[in-house]
């Protein structure tokens, strides 16, 4: 490859470095399909939402189509998992090899080196931790609502119990680790007795080994990436990733090119494939590993996404929570999604066309997508409301 690219070059690298070409299995996808898209993406990132469903079970659904979800669950929680929870970006599900080179944030959390908050009460309350790490050993695998102190049912962290502060920072110090989930809620016990023992008997790569580790799957998820691209994957640290990168560099391990366009340098990796034309079709989670970096996004596709949750309602341009429509190398639409449970559809709020997209092009596919969404969840079909431009057109494509 050259070591200047267009814009839409590094737009179909992106998107096949993130699986986006690949065919989607003409049968029901199997456990295999699942690690395929793992082995794309690297890291899968949890979040609490339940409007559509947990964001974790989307990015494989965008890639594979209607999955089971019960393969996550079980790569995740099973009796004999292949995945681990913790800090990768934003709190993660990561294969378990990739557990040693997380080794060094649990290292720097136990010195301290967490957020504010959690670091002041690992300071102050050093004993009191140590007593809840005892009283786990001794009892077996707890949640949160076993140390409630009184306090219950609070999301915040000024609300949270002593207890639940105790659990997560033991979390971020890798003493502890999630077991099991029952609901959303994590079932927690020491880490020695939930990771398997070739796991933990894992040589600790150093600090700087472990970062290199970390930039190289992150560049090979992205296929070609910024600084800001490559440390944000993994939310690495400013100081020092910029040192990795060059080391790398100078390795041969990645390859400094221009991107027409993009403001910064780019680093190629050694795998990335640049495909003639990609042909994707899916329904992007706000939280998919494409898209999670607004910036990142923004450059790639031309258009602007962010996350409208915790926008008051009055000021929403597109919605809650909001799903962009990928199609082929374009993100064409917008949907704001609901899984109506009580009422067994999947209830479209508001359909927005993007700038330059045919709707005529774009209503017939995103119905079907949505179908099969609806489809995935259990839910018996879609309903379209009357907000947004696209709404009535994709209103007449869903019958």
């Amino acid at each position: 490859m050259s070591p200047e690219l267009s814009a839409a070059q590094a737009r179909r690298i992106a998107l096949a470095a993130q699986g986006f070409n690949d065919a989607r299995p003409t049968g029901a996808p199997t456990r295999r399909h699942f690690h395929r898209v793992l082995d794309r993406t690297g890291v899968i990132q949890i979040d609490s939402v339940n409007v559509v469903v947990r964001t974790h079970y989307l990015p494989t659904f965008s890639r594979l189509g209607a999955y089971p979800q019960a393969i996550l669950e079980k790569e995740a929680w099973g009796k004999k998992p292949s995945l681990f929870e913790y800090w990768g970006h934003e709190a993660s599900l990561m294969p378990l090899a990739m557990q040693p080179l997380m080794r060094w944030r649990m290292e720097r959390a136990r010195d301290g080196e967490v957020w504010s908050g959690l670091a002041r009460f690992g300071r102050e309350r050093a004993d009191y931790i140590d007593n809840i790490l005892a009283e786990i050993e001794k009892r077996g695998p707890v949640t949160g609502g076993d140390f409630t102190d009184g306090v219950k049912g609070k999301p915040g962290w000024w609300e949270w119990s002593d207890g639940k502060r105790a659990l997560e920072w033991l979390f971020w110090a890798g003493l502890i680790t999630t077991k099991t989930r029952r609901g959303f809620e994590r079932v927690y016990d020491l880490t020695q007795r939930v990771l398997p023992a070739a796991v933990l008997d894992a040589p600790t790569p150093s600090e700087e080994e472990a970062q290199r580790a970390l930039l190289m799957i992150a560049a090979k998820a992205m296929g070609v990436a910024t600084e800001g691209d490559l440390r944000d994957y993994f939310r690495m640290p400013v100081a020092g990733t910029r040192a990795r990168i060059a080391e790398l560099v100078e390795a041969g391990a990645l390859t400094p090119v221009r991107v027409k366009g993009w403001e910064q340098a780019a680093y190629l990796h050694p795998e990335a494939k640049l495909p003639r034309r990609v042909r994707a079709q899916a329904l992007l989670s706000p939280f998919d590993n494409l898209i999670w970096r607004r910036e990142r996004a923004e450059r790639l596709f031309g258009v602007r996404i962010r996350l409208e949750i915790y926008t008051p309602a009055h000021k929403r341009e597109h919605g809650y929570y909001v799903l962009p429509f990928l199609q082929g190398e374009a993100i064409t639409a917008r949907v704001d999604l609901k899984a109506d449970r009580q009422a067994g559809v999947l209830r479209v709020q508001a359909a927005h066309l993007e700038a330059g997209a045919d709707e005529d092009d774009v209503a017939p596919a995103l119905a079907g997508e949505l179908a099969a969404m609806a489809g995935w969840l259990g839910l018996g079909g879609v309903a379209v409301s009357g907000r947004g431009g696209l709404a009535g057109r994709l209103g007449e494509a869903v019958g």
